[in-house]
């Protein structure tokens, strides 16, 4: 829908104030953004600034870490830590904040100890070093990664007052750089039974998982760079398996060993976390695809609406089925929706990033996004997202993420 306002200096996309992105451009240019004051001369004018430094670090203004560090309380090493979405912007997460999840802690290899085995049902057995893989030939990627347990939170039965991050922080974006793997399998020789890779960590929690081999085949790599930097540890270092589109955990990290064979390992892993019960009783397997999704960052939980007048909401969307084709923002809990513009580059299997204006008067309202992909998959409701699976089970939700802003500015997070 689309009508002129009563002050006929905005146009309105959707009800309760969400704005054509142009409006944000006349709001700015008839001052409702802010004022404009000459600044006072401030110390840093006056000295020479810090010296340059071998290690780049962000602002001392600027709160940047990541949320919820704390690791399991009977094993400190194992656990998860979010990306704080509601402070960055853009698609790319810088490695420094990127979520982490790890089933036995860091380990600290050294790359010149360190060997890649790829062997099973192949025709030759092969041992790749680290400094061998750097002299194939590479490709680099924007992908995004995410956690198959991201956003369980919203599945209990109370929402929870939390931060964007997190809520739904277990995804980063991000560069991935690496040696395809079919060129590492194409020089092995697949046997032709050989229909899934057996992947294998080096860390103390030997984390192993199935993938089939058409995922291996379909834009996997050996990802040895991350944003144009060696992997840190906390992703990998020296190489991991990256499978575009799929659950993180099944890029295995700290990779040493990857196994030809005819059926699945049915490992550890992969039987008693990373499976689905579904409400019939039956448990879904290898649902390695993660679904449609997007989240709003701004204005997200716990933030608060310091001035009335127009705001950018902005998110983020992604797929692992496509590229995503649309995403709609509400501003009154799904009665209506407009279009948001798609402001990044829309690509396959990496984050997108969603803005559109939307004028705040003090009215009560509830903020959602949701995302369409180019297959025509559409991003579903809690309640609908909620019916598939059993109760307990929190891996691959994808439902709309609703935040509530009241009358006096405060943003939290509800379920609709």
């Amino acid at each position: 829908m689309s009508n002129k306002s009563n002050n006929n200096e905005t146009q309105h996309a959707a009800g309760n104030g969400l704005l054509h992105r142009r409006s944000l451009l006349k709001a700015s240019a008839l001052g409702l953004a802010g004022g404009f004051l000459l600044p006072a001369k401030a110390d840093w004018r006056s000295v020479p600034g810090a010296p340059q430094s071998t290690y780049g670090s962000p602002s001392k203004f600027a709160d940047l870490r990541r949320e919820q560090t704390i690791g399991h309380p009977f094993g400190p090493a194992a656990g998860s830590s979010s990306t704080p979405l509601q402070s960055l912007n853009g698609t790319i997460t810088p490695n420094s904040l990127h979520f982490e999840r790890h089933h036995a802690g860091i380990p600290n290899i050294d790359p010149a100890k360190h060997f890649l085995t790829l062997y099973g049902d192949v025709k030759t057995s092969l041992r790749f070093s680290y400094e061998s893989l750097l002299a194939y030939p590479m490709e680099s990627h924007k992908y995004f990664l995410e956690c198959s347990g991201n956003s369980y939170r919203n599945t209990f039965p109370i929402a929870q007052n939390l931060t964007a991050g997190s809520l739904n922080g277990l995804i980063s974006g991000a560069e991935w750089t690496g040696v395809p793997l079919h060129y590492l399998l194409d020089e092995a020789g697949l046997e032709k039974d050989a229909n899934w890779i057996i992947a294998e960590g080096a860390d103390a929690s030997g984390h192993t998982r199935s993938i089939p081999l058409h995922r291996m085949l379909d834009g996997a790599m050996v990802a040895l760079f991350q944003n144009g930097e060696p992997l840190r540890p906390a992703q990998g270092y020296p190489m991991r398996l990256f499978v575009p589109g799929c659950e993180g955990n099944i890029s295995v990290k700290w990779l040493s060993a990857l196994k030809a064979q005819k059926t699945p390992a049915y490992s550890r892993e992969e039987t008693s976390k990373y499976t689905d019960l579904l409400k019939d009783g039956t448990a879904e397997m290898f649902s390695l695809e993660m679904e449609v999704k997007s989240v709003i960052t701004s204005p997200s939980g716990t933030m608060q609406l310091n001035r009335k007048g127009v705001y950018e909401i902005s998110g983020m969307a992604w797929s692992g089925a496509s590229a995503i084709r649309t995403v709609e923002v509400s501003a009154d809990g799904g009665k209506s929706w407009a279009t948001a513009l798609l402001q990044s580059d829309n690509q396959p299997n990496a984050l997108t990033r969603f803005r559109i204006p939307w004028q705040w008067t003090g009215q009560p309202s509830v903020l959602q996004s949701r995302a369409i992909d180019q297959k025509g998959n559409v991003q579903p409701t809690r309640d609908v997202a909620l019916q598939r699976y059993s109760a307990g089970s929190f891996y691959h939700y994808n439902g709309i993420q609703s935040w509530q802003v009241s009358s006096d500015g405060m943003v939290k997070n509800v379920y609709v």
